[in-house]
């Protein structure tokens, strides 16, 4: 159903004749990648690839069957062992040769991704530098690993720890960072030794299939396998599989509900990195100035299509209404448009149709709750599916948008008067990925971060990442780490090995 938002008055900038992105050749096969080559599948059904900034298909690509899965999952089955087999040396190596290609095909990638999902080209380019990094950071932690020092902890028992792949790891990812969160979960994976058939998002699938194009003479045969298509085929099957010993998803808290009930009767792992609602709780003598500035990114980047964007203020009423107007200075300058309107544009359009009207009826819902639109409230006006950035001030407390992941480019306002109230509301909601805490004082900065339920807490900052530090979070948010060494523990198994020194 078409929400009955209204546009607003906004400039969507586009450029002054019409230009590509990307030239034909440029686009990778539209097959499933298995075995080590492409390869059509048992279906005939196909997907359109849809550019939001346009609403005109780019290409269509296979819907995968069951079936589609099994031959992927066979592949990666006669894969396991040797790949499993090499050193760490061995491996970090060709993560490091990986990692290369994409830094010589950079360009390539950033323009494909910015067509299939519409992000400016400072973000795509973002990704795909995160993603280069990603694999150099896994080459490098693969070979550092700890364990427990091998040693007699029972008399005359000398105690070995040994770290081993599991197998087949399945994998599914979104749409909203198609490359980078496949990266995130493809280069520890390959790292510890596993291989993988991964799913990527139907609506976003060209940067993977491009990634798999371009680094398939790295890898031996069977290692990587992709199968497009959608989730309650594709996504079903390989978290139901029985030879794939590892589910692991980012996506929605549905999707990670319907994959942790699917791998439960083969009592595979299961890694979710879900959903996200991050408060961002600012005191009275928090740098106002400061925390406008930098939620005018950590609120909007990739068009608030980002688990852990800072969606949701909750800042003491004494300094409210300054603070709101600081961020809407800041949010005003922000630049809307088509990634080929130039590098300064900053905000793209929502991926789909239907997550576009999911946006605007969460915007209509807010304010028909009593919510005010300080700044743009709506869509604008023209083809693709661009929304004003937005901010929504003086919010009820409980109001759905504030509880609820609006994945658009919104953040809420909303007030608090002490502490507890600030911890207790920032809490309150299912999820519990990542939130942030704005004072300049240092006693109050460490109680109030230790007290949010959130997996990353920032202070004095919002949506800095680093690959050295794991990602994922609490409560309905999921389960399992990405990034860091962490990530290389989610994907192996420690086996207890002793020996009997007894003379």
């Amino acid at each position: 159903m078409t929400s009955s938002t209204e546009t607003i008055s906004g400039v969507v900038r586009r450029p002054a004749e019409p230009t590509q992105i990307l030239a034909a050749g440029e686009l990778p096969p539209t097959q499933h990648f298995i075995a080590g080559q492409f390869q059509a599948g048992s279906g005939s059904e196909t997907q359109p690839i849809v550019d939001p900034c346009t609403e005109a298909t780019i290409c269509e690509v296979p819907q995968g069957t069951a079936a589609d899965v099994d031959v992927a999952v066979a592949a990666a089955v006669e894969a396991r062992q040797a790949w499993g087999r090499k050193l760490p040396k061995e491996r970090s190596e060709i993560l490091l040769a990986i990692a290369d290609r994409l830094a010589q095909n950079a360009d390539l990638l950033a323009r494909l991704e910015s067509l299939n999902c519409g992000k400016p080209l400072m973000v795509s380019e973002d990704d795909v530098a995160s993603s280069i990094d990603s694999f150099r950071f896994m080459a490098g932690a693969v070979r550092a690993q700890t364990s427990i020092a091998a040693g007699e902890y029972a008399q005359d028992h000398l105690s070995v720890i040994l770290r081993e792949p599991l197998g087949v790891v399945g994998v599914v990812t979104p749409w909203n960072y198609p490359l980078l969160m496949a990266v995130w979960k493809i280069a520890p994976i390959l790292a510890a030794g596993n291989t993988i058939v991964l799913k990527p998002s139907e609506q976003t699938p060209l940067t993977t299939l491009k990634f798999a194009e371009l680094i398939a003479d790295l890898l031996p045969a069977g290692v990587l396998n992709i199968v497009t298509g959608l989730g309650p085929v594709v996504g079903q099957r390989l978290a139901e599989h029985p030879d794939v010993d590892m589910i692991a998803l980012t996506g929605s808290v549905n999707s990670g509900r319907a994959v942790a009930r699917a791998a439960a009767d083969t009592v595979k792992r299961v890694h979710l990195e879900l959903g996200g609602k991050a408060p961002v709780v600012i005191f009275a003598d928090a740098d106002l100035a400061a925390a406008a500035e930098s939620l005018r990114a950590a609120g909007y980047w990739n068009s608030g299509q980002e688990c852990g964007a800072g969606t949701r203020v909750l800042v003491h009423e004494s300094v409210a209404e300054r603070f709101t107007e600081l961020l809407v200075e800041q949010v005003s300058t922000l630049v809307v448009g088509e990634p080929t309107a130039g590098s300064d544009v900053e905000i793209g359009p929502m991926i789909s149709k239907a997550h576009y009207e999911r946006v605007l009826g969460h915007l209509e819902r807010a304010q028909s709750d009593g919510a005010r639109a300080a700044l743009g409230g709506g869509a604008l006006a023209g083809q693709g599916y661009f929304i004003s950035p937005t901010v929504l001030a003086d919010v009820p407390e409980g109001a759905a948008c504030t509880r609820e992941e609006i994945f658009g480019p919104v953040v809420t306002v909303e007030t608090f008067s002490t502490e507890e109230e600030a911890v207790t509301r920032a809490n309150g909601t299912p999820y519990g990925l990542a939130a942030s805490v704005w004072t300049l004082n240092a006693q109050l900065g460490h109680d109030i971060s230790s007290r949010l339920d959130a997996g990353t807490v920032w202070v004095n900052s919002h949506l800095a990442l680093a690959n050295e530090m794991p990602w994922a979070g609490f409560k309905s948010s999921g389960y399992g780490r990405d990034l860091s060494a962490y990530a290389l523990d989610d994907y192996s198994r420690t086996k207890h090995v002793m020996h009997s020194k007894a003379r």
